[in-house]
């Protein structure tokens, strides 16, 4: 948590020091989230730059969007998210008026944005594994959370209060959601017999690209959309692969949001309307091989990757998957006690 903090204090001192430079707007996303071909295509036609900042996890995107020194434009939020910041007046209000693009979007996938945030990808959590050392598709969380003693000091976690507990508690039975401490107690104990075998807690697209560990990575906890971006990373298409286990997971929606203090909350609302777009919609999935919620761009997607269940997940999967819903406060804090507690054994 130190260095999440010192992390978070070095990007909102970074940020105010380039924040009074004109036409750029500070986007707050995951790391190769968003093409840079719409980028590039956006900045070429407004004259306006966008210049990300990654975050990996979702407690450290929360750590810089709750600064007010940050100085965030546009912010990358989950379906929890979008209402607990919205409703504490630090994301902007959206509605077919100020965001036209919304009309694309069917009602259950704005509703899950809250009136907050532009509905954006979509997709669930599960195992990524390395296709050439884990040659048989892991069907169950038991092979994330007991894996084989092949895999030991090979495999990586997530140190997220909300994602890290996903699989014990879907391997428990229990809802995703736990609040009560038995049900916590329950999933640390299978995630601290599981750490002996966890090589790091740091989100899989960052470590694969650590020199010193990447390599090592042969089976991670990590979202539908993933085992692409790990495939760029390291330049070998199909070698990491996806799957959804058959105890069920989180069904998750990301919701891109204009923060309500933005000095330039037009331009803002320009962006996401151009990147929520049927085209820019269209090519953002295309580019990042990924699901989109826009209707509109649905209908432009190859029949291919409409019918790829490693993008667009199958009717079975769905049915067994949770929502995600607000944790109480006890609830989160004992999460990342408990996440720190694993990072430790490291």
């Amino acid at each position: 948590m130190r260095k999440r903090a010192v992390i978070s204090v070095f990007v909102a001192t970074l940020l105010c020091g380039t924040a009074s430079r004109a036409e750029t707007l500070n986007l707050l996303i995951w790391e190769a989230y968003i093409d840079q071909g719409l980028i590039d295509r956006w900045t070429q036609e407004t004259g306006v730059s966008i210049r990300q900042i990654h975050f990996d996890s979702g407690d450290a995107r929360d750590e810089i969007l709750a600064d007010p020194a940050s100085n965030i434009d546009v912010v990358l939020v989950g379906e929890n998210g979008a209402p607990l910041f919205g409703k504490r007046g630090i994301l902007e209000p959206l509605t077919d008026a100020n965001l036209p693009a919304l009309k694309d979007y069917a009602p259950e996938w704005r509703r899950r944005c809250s009136g907050y945030g532009l509905p954006y990808f979509w997709g669930t959590v599960g195992i990524l594994y390395r296709s050439d050392v884990v040659t048989q598709p892991p069907t169950s969380w038991q092979e994330l959370m007991r894996p084989a003693l092949s895999l030991k000091k090979h495999i990586a976690m997530f140190d997220d209060h909300s994602e890290g507990f996903i699989a014990p508690l879907m391997l428990l039975g229990a809802s995703i959601n736990a609040n009560d401490t038995e049900t916590l107690k329950a999933a640390f104990e299978l995630l601290k017999a599981q750490a002996p075998f966890v090589l790091t807690y740091d989100y899989v697209v960052t470590a694969i690209q650590d020199p010193k560990i990447g390599k090592e990575i042969h089976m991670a906890l990590g979202y539908s959309g993933d085992q692409y971006v790990l495939n760029d990373k390291v330049g070998t298409p199909g070698l990491w692969r996806y799957s959804v286990p058959k105890e069920g997971t989180l069904s998750w929606i990301d919701c891109v949001s204009v923060t309500a203090g933005s000095p330039h909350k037009q331009r803002a609302l320009e962006f996401l309307n151009f990147i929520g777009s049927p085209d820019g919609a269209a090519a953002n999935a295309l580019a990042l091989t990924m699901p989109t919620s826009s209707s509109a761009a649905l209908k432009l997607m190859p029949e291919t990757q409409r019918s790829n269940p490693e993008i667009y997940p199958s009717a079975d999967a769905l049915a067994k998957s949770q929502y995600q819903q607000e944790l109480s406060i006890e609830s989160v804090q004992a999460r990342r006690r408990i996440i720190s507690t694993l990072a430790n054994f490291q």
